[in-house]
């Protein structure tokens, strides 16, 4: 007998059908809650009642119904969704096994039944849009500068003269501009592939609507044939110009006379007797109908506000250039950087040209600071001349590459100067899901996406107050009284950190 085969005799039966009884199994939960643990460390770290209240005054309370969720339970199970990248279903599951997120979102001992059905995901989605979720994004900013104003008084005491108050507030910080796409989670679109879908849309619909006492014969649609044409050409491995363009013909002539149908059906009735989902499918088809001729006699692949999904009508093909793919389908967003805080400025489903929204991102940023920023960095698309011009009447320095033939000696933007923001496009796509925007709504994608970016400030915000209190801590301010005037939460956290090595996972993050 071998030394691993011997290891492998002695090794406890993990296959024993003892394991299933459950009186048998030794659990953790007469324990403690670890100190350390991930959850409880962020949950301490998390201004919960501005975000909250932040969150009832957007949405508000009703008198009347079944009284509402707590907003920390769903705040933080969000939060749980988007920092573990869970489905809708995986999150509640999660949150009813594990101990430590019951104790993030609030609750005070654990429970093994779910906190909510997992549908209310598309409910809250849809009460915090981009706007309410922007407004709790500067919540975490007002929070944020509060911290590091506490941690800049010290230096700003031996300021001689208050600053004129009459005068232009003086310009502050950096801010970095980017854009990029958010592909929603769809099939790549193909024109065969979209008129056969539009095809057998249309024939339910004609199943709905016809009635043996208001019609003579039910309309023939020829699903069978229609279908079997379809797979005789997508089916191939290769097809070519030729073979794609006839399929295309002949689902156009099957999704007409399906058209047709319909409307000769709809005649019949007084009202249309279509529920609202299967109403707008009908629009849908015969906008697709319009666009997919169009290109077909004009021999043509573009057409404004071009349909890529008849499930979500709203999303529009957003051509960036990129090596691995050239067209993403989904919504374009522009993202300001302040200090590692990430502001959603702009959110759109129809491609647009942030250089000539540049000014515009400028401006909002003096809404939210009261103040111009002192340097702009951007990539070559925001370096119009009608944007350095009016950067320079304001007196922001542009930190870009200049016009006319670059010097042999003089650099003007630094390798990895704007690392910052592909970062967090980086971290926001493959660690938090915004490169597969799951939601099907245009409301509801919208919310996911600025769900995202609440979660990423949340998060800078933790790691901001723990750097904070490690300044104080060494300037010697009584850190307790600082952290809980600041965040208003149990003092008791400030022992933690000093006390205990527990700000290992927000040196991860």
């Amino acid at each position: 007998m071998t030394k691993s085969y011997k290891k492998r005799a002695l090794a406890p039966s993990y296959v024993s059908p003892n394991q299933l009884v459950l009186e048998g199994f030794e659990t953790p939960f007469e324990r403690k809650l670890n100190k350390k643990n991930r959850w409880v460390v962020l949950a301490q770290l998390i201004p919960w009642d501005e975000i909250c209240n932040v969150y009832l005054k957007q949405v508000g309370v009703s008198d009347t119904g079944r009284p509402p969720l707590n907003p920390r339970i769903v705040l933080g199970s969000l939060i749980i969704k988007h920092i573990c990248n869970f489905s809708d279903q995986e999150t509640v599951e999660h949150i009813s096994e594990n101990v430590y997120m019951q104790y993030f979102i609030g609750y005070t001992s654990f429970s093994d039944s779910i906190p909510f059905d997992s549908s209310l995901f598309v409910e809250f989605r849809k009460r915090l849009g981009v706007e309410k979720m922007n407004l709790i994004n500067e919540k975490i900013v007002e929070i944020k500068t509060k911290l590091e104003n506490t941690k800049d008084e010290d230096k700003s005491s031996n300021d001689s003269e208050p600053p004129d108050q009459t005068s232009e507030p003086p310009k502050k910080g950096r801010v970095i501009f980017d854009a990029t796409a958010c592909p929603q989670d769809i099939a790549y679109p193909t024109d065969l592939d979209l008129l056969s879908e539009a095809r057998k849309k249309s024939e339910q619909i004609i199943d709905i609507l016809y009635n043996p006492l208001l019609h003579d014969a039910k309309p023939r649609t020829y699903r069978k044939i229609a279908r079997k044409e379809y797979l005789h050409t997508a089916q191939k491995k290769n097809k070519n110009r030729k073979e794609i363009r006839r399929a295309v013909r002949a689902q156009l002539g099957y999704l007409r006379r399906n058209i047709d149908s319909i409307h000769q059906l709809l005649d019949k009735y007084e009202i249309i007797p279509l529920n609202r989902r299967y109403y707008k499918y009908f629009l849908v088809i015969q906008t697709l109908y319009q666009q997919q001729k169009y290109m077909y006699d004009s021999n043509t692949h573009k057409v404004e506000d071009r349909i890529v999904s008849i499930h979500q009508p709203h999303i529009r093909p957003i051509v960036r250039g990129k090596a691995q793919a050239k067209t993403e389908f989904g919504s374009k967003i522009h993202v300001s950087i302040i200090d590692g805080i990430s502001f959603l400025d702009e959110l759109s489903w129809n491609t647009f040209n942030e250089g000539s929204h540049m000014m515009d991102y400028v401006e909002k940023f003096r809404k939210r600071f009261g103040c111009y920023p002192r340097e702009v960095l951007a990539d070559q698309i925001y370096c119009t001349r009608e944007n350095r011009a009016k950067l320079k009447d304001l007196g922001i320095k542009l930190i870009a590459k200049p016009l006319g033939r670059p010097t042999a000696v003089q650099i003007h933007v630094s390798p990895g100067e704007r690392n910052p923001i592909e970062g967090k496009f980086g971290q926001a796509k493959t660690g938090y899901g915004l490169n597969r925007i799951k939601a099907r709504l245009k409301q509801t994608s919208e919310s996911w996406i600025a769900s995202i970016f609440l979660v990423l400030n949340l998060v800078k915000l933790a790691g901001v107050v723990l750097h904070c209190l490690l300044f104080l801590y060494w300037k010697g301010f009584s850190v307790k009284n600082v952290f809980y005037s600041i965040t208003h939460i149990n003092d008791n956290i400030c022992n933690q950190f000093f006390l205990q090595d527990n700000y290992q996972f927000l040196a991860k993050l």
